[in-house]
């Protein structure tokens, strides 16, 4: 079956007339009666019958004009999405942003992307820090928001915005009365893991020891799962600032030693870019963070 015997097949069930289906689609009627004859060959059976004058759909004809009009529609789109991408007008980009981004910021970065790549085509992938890492490495993600310390070679990262890693706590945990909480204090309290947390890299990339050791309770991949045990009294965790809380959730910052993270822009050295992941990586760039924190 060839795209333009479908293109005949149309004209004809919208005309029924051969005659006019031809004239339709600028060919000479043998060369659309031929056309026709070959999709009834393939299909197993006639797809229209001919009654002198008139011409009417078989059910096998009117049971494969939706689809083959599917067909059509879908092939239109392909060609027409094709010369967009080629003129730089669209391509299909996928942003990896790490899963302890603050949704305020990707919100923020939305619009800005919206007001000044209106055409973009984007898919949003989550996953953690290192996990990003992979995906660009394998060109499963185009550009990824992430915070780590140390990247790979091939991975060039344009920092963004620092944020600092702060205790979260219920109401009512000595730590409420401290402005700033020391590492030292979190020895034998009672601790949250969040399973896709990058602060240990950070901590660890400081160069001090860990003079302190927490009790570890309970764990969850979800930032509002792990909110929902502090509330419960379970234990406390550590949280970037800008990560939103569930009420009755405090956060004080960490001291002694302070530590941040750098929330980049990271894409692989070398790659080529296409016209419109350039103009994400430009608008990124250009995008003041200040905004949403």
């Amino acid at each position: 079956m060839e795209m333009h015997q479908v293109r005949y097949f149309l004209a004809l069930c919208e005309t029924l007339n051969f005659t006019r289906a031809a004239e339709q689609c600028h060919v000479a009627q043998p060369s659309l009666t031929r056309a026709i004859k070959k999709l009834e060959a393939e299909f197993g059976g006639e797809l229209f019958r001919r009654e002198r004058n008139l011409t009417h759909l078989t059910a096998l004809g009117r049971a494969l004009q939706p689809h083959l009009a599917d067909v059509v529609a879908a092939s239109d789109a392909a060609a027409t999405f094709a010369r967009e991408a080629r003129r730089g007008k669209r391509a299909p980009i996928t942003l990896g942003v790490m899963s302890t981004l603050s949704p305020a910021h990707l919100a923020t970065l939305l619009r800005h992307l919206h007001q000044h790549v209106p055409d973009l085509d984007l898919t949003i992938a989550e996953a953690s820090c290192h996990g990003l890492v992979e995906c660009l490495m394998e060109g499963e993600v185009d550009v990824g928001l992430l915070a780590l310390p140390n990247l790979p070679d091939r991975v060039d990262a344009r920092p963004l915005f620092d944020e600092r890693y702060m205790i979260a706590f219920a109401r009512g945990h000595r730590f409420e009365q401290m402005n700033g909480i020391p590492m030292r204090e979190l020895d034998g309290e009672d601790y949250l893991v969040r399973l896709h947390c990058e602060f240990a890299d950070h901590f660890d990339a400081l160069g001090g020891g860990r003079d302190f050791k927490t009790r570890t309770r309970q764990s969850a991949e979800r930032e509002d799962w792990v909110q929902a045990m502090i509330l419960a009294g379970v234990g406390c965790a550590v949280m970037p600032e800008y990560l939103p809380t569930l009420p009755g959730v405090v956060m004080r910052p960490i001291v002694d030693p302070a530590v941040t993270r750098t929330v980049s822009l990271a894409t692989v050295a070398g790659r080529r870019y296409s016209p419109t992941l350039r103009l994400l990586i430009d608008a990124v760039g250009r995008h003041d963070w200040r905004q949403s924190t």
